[in-house]
């Protein structure tokens, strides 16, 4: 028996890795910061990333292959941990200095800014000569250099005034919950085992 596997099946596949990956970084995220609106402001970036890796693959006119999916769920990592970079200094600054979210998330944004475009152009320039295919097999790993100097660029410009508004939403929407349910919002007690 002949199991044919036809383009069609190849992207319903690659669409439910991309969402694996998704569904997985949501997972940890959520654990790491023990919330579920959190991760949901990281993830948020994502889809600028997709879309500007998208459009540098047709622009240069590359197909989505095997190895393009292996550049955007690489793009994925390295745009989340913008995001990251962003709201971890926020959530720390709401929590040990009282400040509003709006206020955290403006002097998160002052203050990282610089380590997010160092690490943001770290990974674009290194990504460029891959890009561009240059050595011997430079045209096959094309496109993984394409999806993620793409999606870097595009979700640079949109990530950085697009996370801080996510955050203040969720952060606003959370508080109306809380306010809805406040036997739901208070802290379990916690229990000590010393003498």
């Amino acid at each position: 028996m002949k199991v044919r596997f036809t383009f069609s099946d190849f992207c319903w596949l690659m669409l439910w890795l991309i969402l694996a990956a998704a569904v997985a970084i949501y997972i940890v995220l959520g654990v790491l910061y023990e919330s579920f609106i959190h991760p949901l402001t990281i993830l948020s970036t994502l889809p600028s990333a997709g879309v500007g890796a998208l459009l540098a693959l047709m622009l240069f006119k590359q197909d989505l292959s095997i190895v393009a999916l292996i550049g955007i769920v690489l793009l994925m990592g390295i745009v989340k941990k913008n995001a990251i970079m962003m709201i971890d200094f926020a959530l720390e600054a709401e929590r040990r200095e009282g400040k509003s979210p709006h206020d955290a998330i403006l002097e998160a944004c002052l203050i990282r800014f610089r380590p997010i475009m160092m690490t943001t152009m770290a990974a674009l320039l290194g990504s460029l000569p891959i890009s561009l295919g240059y050595g011997s097999g430079g045209e096959a790993r094309r496109p993984l250099g394409l999806a993620v100097v793409g999606g870097l660029m595009l979700s640079q410009l949109v990530t950085l005034y697009l996370t801080p508004v996510v955050y203040t939403f969720m952060a606003s929407l959370l508080e109306r919950w809380r306010r809805r349910h406040p036997a739901a919002a208070e802290p379990e007690p916690s229990y000590s085992f010393s003498d």
